[in-house]
């Protein structure tokens, strides 16, 4: 390997990127490169490890009493801390045959007292990790200016005129179709007509309306193929100073880009997609719209946004769809009479793929029940069509049991209070994350406030509902390593039932003790926070340990194919030696507030 190769190699890497550029010329002077055969033993309780072992090719398998805890390969590093502290309980074995980079250890000690950054990467807490990584993350990523694509953007739907169309009856059709422009026909030629054109070839000459609209257009359109690339329809738009470009496939005109939606689109271009829903007059318009919720997430998640942040933006685009196709099907005399109601993640404002409707209506007391349904089973039919998979335990307003009056919901939650059957458990657990999308919300207000005032001194209720909780083992070993599954999911583990499931339901139940009103996951811890059932630091850790296990889920969901089964796998071998360290962390938290779980609600005397 070239000098100039093993400096591209060590800046690539985590924490070396860090160091300057004298720094990294040092260390290539200390570093020698080194072979070992499969099998051999580099680090062990009783062989002492003296040099950081940087790996150029080939595989180390890292284990504590013969179970495996982690599988480096090229690019990772080990094991800094058996050079800090001296010791070890792990045993590390080549697996496949290493080429690698070693840095002595005094030059290693050397060099966290040098540089403190390089230090802080492997003394830092847990939140400090986090932080730096995603901030990483955010510097290292291609800029997805450079590879999104025309057809990724939202386009405005082009107007068409034929030349001897009057200026009038023009603008009268432009009106009507909520257009920017105007297309003109005129044999083969194309023309357009923008506000410059009216503004200038009509108010300001005086020219009567009654004359035709090809009088007015300019020729010779500036156009861009479809599947060109934005960062040259930016070009175009700089070239030739418009401010829109007439969007072409195959020759045939599909559609107008605007200078502004282009710019909005890597600001936030989540209000053009709200703008389209708003707009939309039918489901097939709905379906057009929704399209480019999955690209939002995309360019989001590659730009450093955090997924909380994205989740909220994806929950309330998608409780707009909710608000539209609601008044679509329920006719406008009904819709203030009942509330529309969302649940799981959705309710949770925690959505960032689709996933299964959860969903519910609340009738005011004394209307007629019976008129709701027609339409209640319209809007589950329209919702499949947007792409909404049916619930798996029926949780939508087509099934009875999640439509009732205000009366009606209050009689099921007391009955799910006096009864602890599995059933009445879980229908407690999902209302408690539902949150009105339309309709009348104060009649969910008024079914909420009924089910706080109903837990009063019901600890032994809250002590059930916190069990579960506890119902999924961590995935991390007594000595930190990943434990995977079985079957086909031999070299996976489930993150959601592994980690989230029990920050996202413990939360949940202390919410209801407190009663904290907020839906969302983070939003209630900080409130717990705020009411002095947490320290400020473990709070953090919470919502940090929260946010790397739905980013790391994100990404695995992102790299499947569209419909695939098993969304909440992850496979550890694909993840950074810094990810899984975080992973690793998280899960220790997600452990710790098992721990205070048992504590709080005393579930070691539940039965």
């Amino acid at each position: 390997m070239s000098l100039f190769d093993q400096k591209a190699l060590l800046t690539s890497i985590h924490p070396f990127d860090l160091l300057t550029e004298r720094m990294i010329e040092k260390l290539m002077t200390q570093m020698d490169i080194a072979y070992y055969p499969k099998e051999t033993v580099l680090i062990a309780p009783r062989v002492r490890g003296e040099s950081l072992y940087i790996i150029i090719k080939g595989f180390v398998n890292e284990t504590v009493d013969g179970e495996l805890q982690n599988v480096y390969g090229e690019r990772d590093s080990f094991d800094a801390n058996s050079l800090i502290y001296g010791n070890t309980q792990s045993t590390f074995i080549v697996s496949e045959d290493l080429i690698c980079y070693e840095l002595p250890k005094e030059s290693f000690l050397n060099l966290l007292q040098d540089a403190e950054s390089f230090q802080n990467y492997f003394m830092q807490d847990f939140i400090t990790k986090h932080q730096n990584l995603k901030e990483r993350q955010h510097q290292n990523e291609l800029t997805p200016f450079m590879v999104s694509r025309v057809d990724e953007i939202y386009l405005h739907a082009p107007c068409f005129v034929e030349s001897d169309t009057t200026i009038y009856d023009a603008i009268k059709k432009m009106s009507l179709e909520d257009a920017n422009v105007i297309l003109v026909k005129e044999g083969t030629k194309i023309g357009i007509v923008t506000d410059t054109n009216l503004r200038e070839r009509v108010l300001l000459t005086g020219k009567s309306t009654h004359d035709p609209i090809s009088e007015i257009a300019s020729y010779g359109l500036i156009t861009i193929e479809r599947t060109d690339f934005l960062f040259n329809a930016l070009l175009l738009f700089t070239k030739h100073g418009v401010k829109r470009l007439v969007v072409v496939e195959e020759e045939k005109i599909v559609g107008i880009l605007e200078q502004l939606d282009l710019l909005s689109h890597f600001a936030n271009h989540t209000h053009l997609i709200a703008a389209s829903i708003d707009r939309a007059g039918t489901v097939e318009e709905l379906q057009n719209a929704q399209r480019s919720l999955t690209h939002l997430v995309r360019s989001l998640t590659s730009k450093g946004v955090r997924v909380r942040y994205i989740s909220k933006l994806v929950s309330e685009l998608n409780s707009k769809v909710y608000r539209k196709v609601y008044e679509m099907v329920v006719p406008a005399e009904l819709q203030d009479k009942c509330a529309l109601m969302v649940m799981g993640s959705e309710g949770r404002f925690e959505q960032v793929l689709r996933t299964d409707q959860d969903n519910g209506l609340i009738i005011r007391n004394g209307e007629d029940e019976a008129r709701f349904i027609p339409y209640m089973i319209q809007f589950n039919e329209y919702l499949l069509q947007l792409g909404f998979p049916p619930c798996n335990g029926n949780v939508m307003v087509s099934n009875p049991y999640w439509r009732h009056s205000v009366d009606g919901y209050k009689k099921m939650i007391a009955d799910w209070i006096e009864t602890f059957n599995e059933e009445s458990l879980m229908g407690l657990s999902i209302f408690l994350d539902a949150h009105c999308v339309a309709g009348d919300e104060n009649l969910l207000r008024e079914c909420q406030e009924y089910l706080f005032e109903r837990f009063e001194g019901r600890s032994d209720v809250m002590a059930h509902l916190a069990k579960s909780a506890l119902a999924f083992e961590t995935p991390l070993s007594l000595f930190s390593g990943f434990v995977l599954g079985r079957a086909e999911h031999e070299s996976e583990f489930d993150i959601k039932k592994g980690g989230i499931f029990a920050i996202v339901h413990g939360i949940r139940i202390l919410a209801l003790e407190f009663k904290v009103s907020a839906t969302n996951t983070t939003e209630r811890i900080k409130e717990l926070n705020n009411r002095g059932l947490f320290d400020r630091a473990f709070a953090n850790e919470l919502i940090e340990a929260y946010d790397t296990l739905l980013s790391i889920r994100l990404r695995f969901i992102l790299a499947q194919k569209p419909g695939s089964e098993g969304q909440n796998y992850v496979n550890p071998k694909l993840l950074s030696k810094a990810e899984r360290d975080l992973l690793k962390d998280a899960f220790k938290i997600v452990n710790t507030f098992k721990k205070f779980l048992t504590y709080h609600y005393h579930l070691g005397m539940v039965v």
